[in-house]
């Protein structure tokens, strides 16, 4: 029952500051984010991609509330896609964006996020990657599936993210797989109603299997995002009644969160991707880690007790 609790902390400015004052953060936080600089996340794509594994990146933050902001934060992607490029490293990583950075809460913010995220999309295109649109609350969705569906005319790899605990995924599922699209399916990470989200675990994991189920059916490229044993089995399971390559779909696993598995999905010859946040605006993304497993919270209290 702790995740609800932790969801609601991740919105709160008093709790912002105390836990980024609290003396372990620091040491967790970076058990998560791989810097707050394009400078400090190079070299960890790099040391990734030596490793066999792919990595998309994700520059955090989120509650933007100028349109001035919104550009600070495509012109972030544009210098992270313009370092990729020098560097040759384009085809190993691919971009994760919000919406919500990019000016979508803001008056007039659909057309204002599809603005600033076509030129990052276009700028992936042009050094040989794509851009998936995160899947925020649910408020949020209609406008996300409406870019999406808008950037894909021209850039059809361009992905978006599903949330299994919503009721209305699996029809999102069927629409998405019937007409190709890349698609990551994750659990769900932000705190939602009862009248718009499954609550109970259980049902939610059968959800995540039912909806993989009709990703890996479809014509589209499913992206399974978990951590779970039991999910990244069945989902290999499904591939293979699918009749899938190994190089038309992958899993997804978080920077940072086991790492061993990563390496040994990678080693059987899987498309294993990493998901690597940065940014000096963590906390919103790094609360929502903690809310997903309990062992997050704990190994934090005790960094915070042994810290103090």
């Amino acid at each position: 029952m702790l995740g609800p609790v932790i969801l609601a902390a991740s919105r709160s400015d008093k709790m912002r500051r105390f836990v980024s004052a609290a003396p372990g953060t620091k040491q967790v936080v970076a058990r998560f984010i791989a810097g707050e600089t394009v400078d400090d996340v190079v070299p960890i794509v790099r040391e990734l991609s030596e490793r066999g594994l792919e990595v998309t990146l994700d520059v955090v933050g989120e509650d933007i509330t100028t349109v001035e902001q919104s550009h600070a934060a495509r012109d972030a992607y544009l210098e992270l896609i313009g370092r990729l490029k020098e560097l040759c490293l384009g085809e190993r990583a691919e971009m994760s964006v919000k919406l919500s950075m990019f000016g979508q809460s803001l008056e007039n913010g659909h057309e204002l996020a599809l603005a600033n995220v076509r030129p990052v999309v276009e700028a992936a295109a042009e050094i040989g990657t794509t851009v998936t649109l995160d899947a925020e609350d649910h408020t949020t969705l209609d406008s996300m599936f409406a870019i999406h569906e808008e950037l894909r005319k021209d850039f059809p790899q361009t992905g978006c993210v599903i949330q299994a605990y919503l009721f209305r995924t699996e029809d999102d599922a069927r629409r998405l797989a019937a007409n190709g699209s890349r698609v990551r399916i994750v659990k769900g990470a932000y705190k939602e109603p009862a009248s718009v989200a499954i609550q109970e675990k259980p049902e939610i994991d059968k959800a995540y299997v039912r909806i993989t189920k009709i990703l890996m059916e479809g014509s589209g490229y499913p992206m399974i995002g978990s951590h779970d044993p039991r999910l990244i089995s069945v989902g290999q399971e499904l591939a293979r009644r699918a009749g899938r390559k190994p190089d038309e779909y992958e899993f997804q696993m978080l920077y940072g969160i086991r790492s061993e598995e990563q390496n040994r999905l990678a080693a059987e010859g899987h498309r294993m991707r990493v998901y690597t946040a940065y940014g000096t605006d963590w906390y919103g993304y790094f609360m929502r880690r903690l809310a997903e497993k309990p062992a997050n919270l704990l190994f934090f209290v005790r960094s915070i007790l042994t810290k103090g």
